[in-house]
């Protein structure tokens, strides 16, 4: 068979010396050597990094973040786990608003009011003892004991208290003498109102009372002060006092770990080592 003639292409012109691009060359100055950076041990200063990895906290910085993941890992029981409802933040300011006008005296003006008092008996007025205002009532067996006898108007709890054996007990003892009762966040804002580091619980007993109309300013200040109780009282009972069955009966935690939900464990990879959080479970079992 005759062979195919092969097409033969154009061949195209070299191109002209003029229109190639002539590449600037970098001048070099010799009296800077290239050193490239040796980051050995001991050599050159290591580039800056994120040592967060690495730096080792302070005790109870590595206790509180050991403990949310446990609340988060493990059971958590109805009667703890009831504590990480605390009220919504627009109710709360209002609580607080109100708690605030009620803190107790503290010792420097203890100390004016017995001085005052003590003048007045210098001078010969007579000693007339003051009466004691209506404030807040604070500590955990104090609002105990108001709250067996009826006397509690309102309890705030504090969610964070540690250990938390010490209120575990207050939303339950609240409901059964019909105490309206709320948890709030969190130990430190209650004991700024009664002027501690911290307060497990805060209760109201009575606000201002009744005085004559006279003083009109005065009493507008006492009914406000009586509605916008009622009002809170309300709200928290229909939050918590009213809905107890319901939180009784909702467990906490169970939530695993990043590595659990990973693809590769969801696969079946590495079924004989078994994950870190899997790993706290089986023994706990």
């Amino acid at each position: 068979m005759p062979k195919g003639k092969k097409a033969k292409g154009k061949k195209v012109a070299p191109a002209p010396s003029v229109a190639k691009k002539h590449e600037a060359k970098k001048v070099v100055n010799p009296l800077f050597e290239k050193r490239p950076k040796n980051y050995g041990i001991g050599q050159d200063i290591q580039p800056k990094r994120d040592l967060t990895r690495f730096v080792k906290w302070p005790r109870y910085i590595r206790l509180q973040r050991q403990r949310s993941i446990l609340y988060k890992r493990l059971k958590v029981p109805p009667a703890i786990n009831q504590f990480t409802q605390a009220l919504d933040r627009q109710t709360a300011t209002q609580l607080f608003k109100l708690a605030h006008k009620y803190r107790p005296e503290t010792k420097q003006e203890k100390r004016q009011r017995l001085l005052a008092r003590a003048e007045q008996k210098a001078a010969g007025k007579g000693d007339t003892p003051t009466k004691r205002p209506p404030v807040l009532r604070a500590g955990v067996n104090t609002v105990t004991s108001l709250v067996e006898s009826k006397k509690a108007q309102l309890v705030i709890i504090g969610h964070d208290v540690d250990p938390i054996e010490l209120v575990v007990f207050l939303p339950a003892l609240c409901r059964k003498m019909g105490v309206p009762y709320c948890i709030v966040k969190g130990k430190a804002r209650l004991g700024r109102l009664v002027h501690r580091k911290t307060c497990t619980s805060v209760a109201f007993t009575q606000t201002n009372p009744a005085i004559s109309s006279v003083n009109t300013v005065f009493t507008g200040f006492v009914l406000i002060d009586k509605g916008a109780l009622a009002k809170l009282v309300e709200a928290i009972k229909t939050n918590y006092n009213d809905r107890y069955e319901e939180i009784r009966r909702h467990w906490g935690g169970g939530i695993m770990g990043p590595q659990v939900h990973s693809p590769h464990h969801e696969a079946g990879e590495g079924k004989g080592q078994g994950t870190g959080d899997q790993a706290l479970l089986n023994c706990l079992e």
